[in-house]
């Protein structure tokens, strides 16, 4: 233990057990059928199955709107919270914490209940309002660390240039905080795809999301097509970190 790669350890038995695993299984049970044979049957079926590719296209959409008005009514926030002028305390921050330390679960259920004792009729409303409610926490915070690291000589040297605030802040404060911006999309984007209590509890399961079927084929002892499902998300994570990445790299360089 004399070695400071020797403290690593744990953190390496904790990522073998709980990630590469799980992830092992996955692909093993995707590819495999009901006898244990090996099978790409299992992902094909996802290309064939009606109802699973319409799921999959409508939890696209509503991960779509969700994430734009996330980026809508959160960068703002982000901005407010960065502005040193427009807030001196730091308990304003904390205030966007609070709901994030109550289960997901539970603001779920009392978002349901709330819609409930209003009348309201549970649907596609019902359900983007519970999902910007649990999700703009991540996609603030992204953007609120960007703004806060971002240097304010950028501003003054625009300023000194003869540009207005709308100038400075489409010319130069929106193209710097684009990294947080994609961040913040990227973590409130996946987990809207790959959710299901959500759904279940603010339409009554009338709108099904990708997360939805998946779970229904573990509870149907489904596991092979489940399994397969869930390959096809960790895939579709994959190609969209990678683009994340990629677009963030580039926003950097083109700043440098």
């Amino acid at each position: 233990m004399s070695k400071r790669s020797s403290w690593a350890l744990p953190y390496l038995v904790f990522l073998i057990i709980f990630v590469v695993l799980p992830l092992l299984l996955i692909l093993m049970y995707a590819l495999q059928d009901a006898e244990g044979q090996f099978t790409l049957a299992n992902v094909m079926n996802f290309f064939s199955d009606k109802d699973s590719l319409c799921t999959f296209a409508v939890s696209i959409e509503v991960a779509i709107e969700n994430t734009v008005l996330c980026i809508l009514l959160g960068y703002p926030v982000a901005w407010i919270l960065a502005n040193k002028e427009l807030n001196r305390s730091a308990v304003t921050i904390v205030l966007f914490i609070l709901p994030m330390w109550i289960n997901a679960l539970m603001r779920t259920l009392a978002t349901a209940e709330l819609f409930s004792m209003l009348g309201f009729t549970l649907g596609k409303g019902t359900l983007l309002f519970g999902m910007v409610y649990d999700y703009i926490p991540f996609m603030i915070y992204p953007i609120y660390n960007t703004l806060c690291k971002m240097d304010r000589s950028y501003d003054d040297a625009a300023r000194d240039l003869g540009a207005n605030g709308w100038q400075v802040f489409w010319k130069v404060t929106l193209p710097l905080s684009k990294p947080g911006i994609a961040s913040g999309a990227l973590m409130v984007f996946m987990p809207t795809v790959s959710t299901f209590a959500i759904s279940e509890f603010l339409t009554n399961n009338k709108i099904k999301l990708f997360g939805t079927i998946i779970q229904e084929n573990i509870n149907s002892s489904l596991w092979n097509y489940g399994a397969a499902l869930s390959l096809v998300m960790l895939v579709i994570i994959g190609i969209t970190t990678l683009m994340s990445n990629r677009s963030k790299a580039s926003g950097e360089a083109a700043v440098i």
